[in-house]
């Protein structure tokens, strides 16, 4: 049988895709689609397809049909909005013989909207960031000194920073909100000991069996560009936690911070991360697990089986590709 993954929306996710490739060894093909021909990372996986948008009504079927055509075993996105699309559809690749690497629809639902996840959280007694979506509920805290400025704002399902930036005073805060670019939400500033962590949930057992952990050194365009990684068993214990309320299935991307002596949730992106690089360089497979999962094998746990110290100094690449070799871009 061949593991044939689609990953979908490629982009420049380039090195993703060698690294893909690398790890099936031959026992299965990447099949890349992205909504435009000169996607880089299209040239870099074994097979390619221009897709519809994630929001036209025909992208489901295109994608359903390039599912049949390659004989794809597992589906997966590089995108955030698209996961909520695929997590709609679990059922309908299911049937079909696909494994969704993607959350159930309510998980993928509270990934994205930070308020209803901070709700979520602090219902099942998970430690998380102090957020607010009301200015007046905000400014009650304040005065009850259960927060304190420096504070930080960020669209409440925004992705890659955009719109988040820390605010000084309740002024600045009071222009921001009235200005209204974005939904906001009003957190706690956690001043520092921010770190991800690249987790692979299990298909089959829904319990975490591989967890990266790395400190940021550099981040660059809302992503680390350089991380080092470390190992911690108070950390480690917490991603349990988090898993046992969530109904998450293979790669995430999670992001915590440490104050006083514990962690803190921040976010999840429940998809492969950009720096997931890392963890695959210093020998942590997600591949070869969701391989396992294909042929109905349950992994076993292999948390904290990688080296400390090991660093991941990211740098640009380019594709060099002849025109006539470039596919159709998509039109209704």
């Amino acid at each position: 049988m061949e593991n044939n993954i689609l990953c979908c929306n490629v982009g420049r996710r380039g090195r993703l895709m060698k690294d893909f490739r690398k790890s099936l060894s031959g026992s299965g093909n990447v099949i890349a689609t992205d909504n435009w021909s000169v996607a880089p990372a299209l040239f870099l996986a074994d097979k390619q397809y221009v897709v519809p948008k994630i929001y036209d009504g025909k992208y489901i079927e295109s994608v359903l049909e390039i599912c049949e055509k390659e004989n794809i075993k597992a589906i997966t996105t590089f995108i955030d909005p698209e996961i909520e699309i695929l997590s709609k559809n679990r059922d309908l690749f299911i049937s079909k013989g696909i494994l969704p690497l993607c959350p159930s629809a309510n998980t993928a639902y509270l990934c994205f909207n930070k308020f209803a996840m901070f709700e979520y959280l602090k219902l099942k007694g998970i430690r998380t960031v102090l957020t607010f979506n009301d200015i007046h509920k905000f400014k009650k805290a304040l005065h009850n000194k259960e927060i304190a400025f420096p504070v930080f704002i960020k669209p409440i399902s925004g992705s890659g920073s955009v719109g988040a930036q820390k605010v000084n005073t309740i002024e600045e805060l009071e222009i921001l909100w009235s200005e209204n670019k974005f939904d906001y939400i009003i957190q706690e500033y956690m001043a520092g000991g921010d770190c991800d962590a690249d987790v692979y949930v299990d298909c089959i057992s829904r319990k975490p069996v591989a967890a990266f952990l790395k400190k940021k050194i550099e981040t660059r365009i809302g992503g680390a560009s350089k991380t080092i990684s470390f190992k911690d068993n108070k950390l480690f214990d917490f991603i349990k936690e988090v898993c046992s309320v969530l109904e998450l299935y293979g790669p995430c991307d999670m992001d915590f911070f440490y104050k006083d002596g514990n962690y803190y949730l921040s976010e999840i992106n429940p998809r492969f991360g950009g720096a997931y690089l890392h963890a695959f360089g210093a020998g942590v497979d997600f591949v070869s697990m969701i391989v396992n999962n294909i042929k109905g094998i349950e992994n076993i746990s292999q948390i904290g089986n990688y080296e400390e110290g090991v660093l991941m100094l990211m740098y640009d690449d380019v594709v060099i590709v002849n025109e006539k070799d470039l596919l159709r871009d998509y039109h209704d």
